[in-house]
């Protein structure tokens, strides 16, 4: 049996532990009152029959007072109750000495490896690590209602960012890059004007975006539609330079070809400015920011032909690659890129085709860009086509006063994550059960959902003035309060969902894929959205269904499932849950019907969703590429491709990477298994990322082995 600590820790039952308590209370009362050998070894034994493969220590003292006083041995119950108490102060006094100097010490893997994007060795990220683990027990012992912390204990929820609770900071944005570009910003006190040349715009923005990111703990996205303009002044400048420096000793012709000539190298410049400040600009809690470009190419826009410039430059230097340390060209994990595919560039003889066909090659080699559709996002949105924010959730469609559709400078204010597999197992395939504890659970996330949004009111706006103060979000006073900020539908909330196709299985003894099962995981999405849709008309805050890009959220919430409720066939057997609505990676599918099915739970899941389709040996199969592109520009809102080709950082092997006898990465052409450097680019159920392969982590990376 594994306990489980108040600070998340899993341990070895020890049963001396529980002996040594009772004895320390049976010292404490007078001799008539003692508990005699036999019946303390009951109250043991009493812990013991529970059979449980995981227990919280608070439900191990909750059994032995409950059968110290079933023996009639109340005041021995009284005692026990003060030395739990007091035990209780010691604690408060002092929980992450532990943690902490693990932290230090290299020790304390579970932290050190959660995050893929974060070196843990350095100084650094090693400080965000600490103050990380000081929220977490000040938000596990005094933040949060004891029922939220044990449900999330027990997987019954998950409470996302309690490292980052502590602080009144926010999940995820969209930067209002336009009014920052335009209007100039403040940054460490020092007034940034708006840029008079493309390249200067573009690093203006790559130190906004740095300055975002470390004021909050979730991605940021930046449309970067708003650059073309000052591409556009750029061409001005140096047409009036050579008018200044040559006159009317140039010909028209001859002056044109100049200045495309440096307009040309302006681009790239530019691009290159962005794709290497991101990559190489660390955040106060010690990684890259967690930035997305997201490029659309609007008919009405007057710069519409100086941003398909942009877009083709990104393209082209994403797909080169950027080089690693020993000079190798590599996939860079940021900036993330999204194409949106629209009537002029969905492959159908738009004249922006080319564009589309060069992000097609893109995503071959490098994996990105993910696809939006405008077409089906305009159905969606109420005509409206615009980004997620970096962690994929979606806002919900907002109109200011004017009527005008916002949707920059908005954020999201935190998520909490729900395990559907338990809720399926408790209720044992009884449906009047399940829908009562899908109710209770619904309501318990809400609860959680509100303790999210009521510790970011009353914050004021000093708390980040790039946020509040300089445009990014807004441009409040210093020491007003966001609270406006908060309701009436200008942020977002998220209620996130893990293990659709696992809890089908159970209630129903088929994959949502099959008839029965479809129609049960339908149900099941339209009462957790009317739910959400409940909350918002209830409270104005802006609610929503996300389908959780679930990091390490799939193989938690399995895990723990497992140690309490054992072995369950096609459930928790796997050692992982699918993530939010997706198909299970087991199941036969080809793309087209996969991205088909999946493209009803998304209309759905419209605080945010994400579609993945494995496509192999992508580099040849071009033409097919293009069809599925085809495809999801009718068909599906947001789509991504994986595949199974690999690429080593170290020799720059391109091809397929295998997995050797002790379920390690291997490359085949250098033998290098260091992989925290070999880019393994695999993400077929949505959780999988690149660099997920922890060094030390064999059995994990055996469970996901037999996963793929």
């Amino acid at each position: 049996m594994k306990v489980i600590k108040r600070d998340g820790a899993s341990v070895d039952y020890d049963r001396a532990k529980i002996l040594v308590a009772v004895r320390k209370a049976n010292d404490a009362v007078d001799a008539p009152e003692r508990a005699t050998e036999a019946e303390m070894e009951a109250v043991v034994a009493a812990v013991e029959n529970r059979s449980r493969e995981r227990i919280l220590v608070e439900d191990i003292q909750d059994i032995v007072e409950q059968k110290l006083m079933e023996m009639g041995r109340l005041v021995l119950a009284k005692a026990y109750i003060i030395y739990r108490y007091t035990r209780a102060l010691v604690r408060k006094a002092n929980t992450t000495d532990d943690s902490i100097l693990s932290l230090i010490r290299a020790q304390n893997k579970d932290v050190m490896e959660e995050n893929s994007n974060k070196n843990a060795a350095t100084a650094a990220t090693q400080r965000d690590l600490i103050a990380g683990e000081v929220s977490k027990d000040l938000t596990r012992r005094m933040l949060l209602p004891e029922k939220i912390s044990k449900a999330h204990d027990e997987g019954a929820i998950h409470f996302h960012d309690a490292d980052y609770f502590l602080q009144p900071i926010f999940n995820c944005c969209l930067i209002n890059i336009g009014d920052m570009l335009d209007n100039g910003t403040v940054m460490n006190g020092k007034l940034i004007e708006s840029p008079r040349s493309f390249q200067v715009a573009c690093t203006v923005m790559t130190q906004i975006i740095a300055a975002v990111a470390s004021s909050q703990y979730g991605g940021q996205s930046v449309d970067i539609s708003h650059l073309g303009k000052f591409l556009r002044r750029s061409s001005d400048k140096f047409t009036r330079q050579l008018e200044s420096e040559l006159g009317e000793n140039l010909d028209a012709e001859t002056r044109r070809k100049i200045v495309a000539a440096r307009l040309r190298d302006e681009l790239r410049s530019g691009v290159q400015t962005i794709q290497y400040q991101i990559n190489t600009l660390m955040t106060t809690n010690g990684q890259s920011p967690f930035v997305t470009i997201f490029m659309n190419l609007r008919e009405d826009d007057a710069f519409v032909e100086e941003n398909a410039m942009i877009i083709e430059e990104i393209l082209r230097q994403r797909l080169q690659g950027i080089k690693n340390e020993e000079g190798i060209y590599v996939t860079p994990a940021f900036p993330k890129l999204i194409y949106v595919l629209d009537a002029h560039n969905c492959l159908q003889g738009g004249r922006f085709d080319y564009l589309t066909k060069l992000a097609v090659q893109c995503s071959a080699k490098r994996l990105y860009p993910d696809y939006i559709s405008a077409k089906k996002m305009r159905e969606n949105y109420e005509g409206n086509v615009y980004s997620c924010m970096g962690c994929r959730s979606f806002l919900t469609p907002w109109q200011d006063a004017d009527g005008s559709y916002r949707f920059e400078g908005r954020f999201n204010q935190g998520v909490v994550s729900l395990n559907l597999p338990q809720i399926g197992i408790l209720a044992k395939g009884n449906d009047d059960a399940f829908w009562a504890l899908l109710e209770e659970r619904l309501a318990l996330c809400y609860e959680a959902l509100m303790c999210r949004h009521n510790a970011l009111k009353e914050t004021r706006s000093d708390v980040s003035p790039v946020h509040w103060q300089y445009g990014a979000i807004a441009r409040l006073g210093k020491g007003e309060v966001i609270d406006p900020y908060l309701l009436n539908g200008y942020s977002t909330i998220s209620l996130g969902y893990i293990g659709l196709y696992e809890v089908t299985k159970l209630m129903r003894g088929e994959s949502h894929t099959a008839p029965a099962g479809q129609a049960f995981a339908l149900e099941l999405m339209r009462r957790m959205r009317a739910a959400t849709d409940r909350w918002k008309q209830e409270t104005t805050i802006g609610f929503g269904l996300y389908g959780t890009p679930a990091e390490s959220l799939c193989y938690r919430f399995a895990r723990i499932d497992k140690e309490r409720f054992g072995t369950v066939e096609d459930v928790t057997d796997k050692g992982y849950y699918t993530n939010s609505y997706h198909v299970d990676v087991r199941e036969p599918i080809d793309a087209f019907t996969k991205f088909n099915f999946e493209s009803q739970f998304q209309r759905i899941s419209s605080g945010g969703a994400i579609s993945y389709v494995e496509i192999p040996n992508m580099k040849h199969n071009l033409e097919a590429l293009e069809d599925i592109v085809r495809f999801i520009y009718d068909n599906i809102q947001y789509a991504e491709f994986n595949t199974k080709s690999d690429y080593c950082h170290v020799c720059g092997f391109d091809g397929e990477i295998t997995i050797n006898d002790d379920f390690e990465w291997e490359c085949p052409q250098c033998g290098n298994r260091d992989h925290a450097r070999m880019n393994v680019t695999r993400r077929t159920c949505g959780y999988l990322g690149e660099n997920f392969w922890n060094v030390g982590k064999t059995k994990e990376i055996k469970a996901r082995v037999l996963h793929l």
